[in-house]
């Protein structure tokens, strides 16, 4: 039996507030209260609300997003399992995109973390540290165009099925960049 860490604790306090009230609203007494914690412990492990955002984010795609480039895995079934984890987590990635904003706006945050995901399983590919700019400005393109896809899917500004989003997200994939991500 997996025991729960303090930060699983903090994370679910947080989730569970979000389905009472905006994200720009909930402070750090609120979480600490909810789960019988006190605000020092919770700085033992975040250093503030959007820090735990990310960790929230990480945690739940990153079994997902690090699959990208492996061999033996396919990049549509990357995508849908993606989709998935934003529609199965919507109350919280719609409430992070709408109460959040600035340097802790959590598109910019979900921007960079999926940039960075890629990138990595390109530079993987290419053996290098350091990216041509050119694969860098397609790996950004492309991110900032699927999050604001999936954003617009998430807030109900189109009727897309999460299929659809998931062959939207596959045909824009830039054929430089697709070599490096998808082994289908």
């Amino acid at each position: 039996m997996k025991r729960k860490t303090t930060k699983d604790i903090l994370a679910e306090s947080f989730l569970e507030l979000i389905n009472e009230k905006n994200i720009s609203k909930i402070t750090i007494n609120d979480i600490t209260s909810n789960c019988g914690m006190t605000s020092p412990t919770f700085y033992n492990y975040f250093k503030d609300k959007y820090d735990l955002i990310v960790w929230i984010y990480v945690r739940g795609v990153e079994s997902v997003i690090s699959k990208i480039g492996a061999d033996g895995y396919v990049w549509i079934e990357i995508l849908r399992e993606m989709a998935s984890y934003y529609w199965d987590n919507k109350g919280f990635v719609v409430n992070a995109l709408r109460h959040t904003s600035g340097h802790d706006s959590f598109l910019f945050l979900m921007q960079k973390i999926n940039a960075e995901y890629i990138g990595k399983a390109v530079r993987k590919k290419l053996m290098t540290e350091h990216l041509p700019d050119e694969i860098t400005g397609l790996i950004r393109v492309y991110v900032c165009g699927t999050i604001g896809i999936m954003t617009d899917w998430l807030v109900g500004e189109n009727t897309l099925m999460l299929e659809q989003i998931v062959n939207i997200w596959n045909k824009s994939l830039p054929e430089p960049l697709r070599q490096y991500v998808d082994h289908s």
